[in-house]
């Protein structure tokens, strides 16, 4: 499994290769990770090293003390950081172009051109690679135009449908 970690503007990728290692951007790490007696302090052993950090989740982020200094961690899978950034232009604003983040061949569309829309809405089933993913509104709006039909394949950064 990957994932994207974000801390201080700099962005990491982690791969967790297996119990016992883990890959950090291009570096292969020993490492053993265990929680002290259900507390929010984490034993860490990499490559050898002993360190103790303090992890408290938040909403949208991680609050990580480590060696006496404090970060703010923003963890996200991979997969699901490629299909938000892929999927279109303005999020805020405007006119939003929902893209295909992937090659695929659309399952289903449970939207229809004129209907109103909350954030996290499914506007799109996509399957690719066996796995189906829900595209979902970054925002409130009305669907505008719908630019493709279900049984339909469709090509990475492919128009899907319209938001404004």
């Amino acid at each position: 499994m990957k994932y994207v970690t974000t801390i201080e503007g700099k962005e990491f990728t982690v791969e967790i290769l297996d119990e016992k290692h883990i890959r950090v951007n291009e570096l292969v790490l020993e490492m053993d990770f265990m929680a002290v007696s259900g507390q929010p302090v984490y034993s860490l052993l990499i490559d050898g090293k002993s360190y103790e950090a303090y992890v408290y989740p938040e909403e949208k982020d991680w609050q990580v003390l480590l060696r006496g200094r404090q970060y703010q961690a923003q963890v996200e899978d991979e997969r699901k950081k490629r299909l938000k950034t892929a999927g279109g232009l303005s999020a805020e604003g405007g006119e939003f172009h929902l893209k295909a983040p992937m090659p695929g061949l659309v399952v289903a569309i449970p939207v229809n051109e004129g209907q109103v829309i909350q954030k996290g809405q499914v506007l799109v089933i996509l399957e690719s690679m066996k796995m189906q993913n829900e595209l979902k509104a970054p925002r409130d709006g009305t669907v505008h135009r719908i630019r493709v039909k279900p049984g339909e394949s469709v090509e990475q950064r492919q128009p899907l449908l319209n938001i404004l």
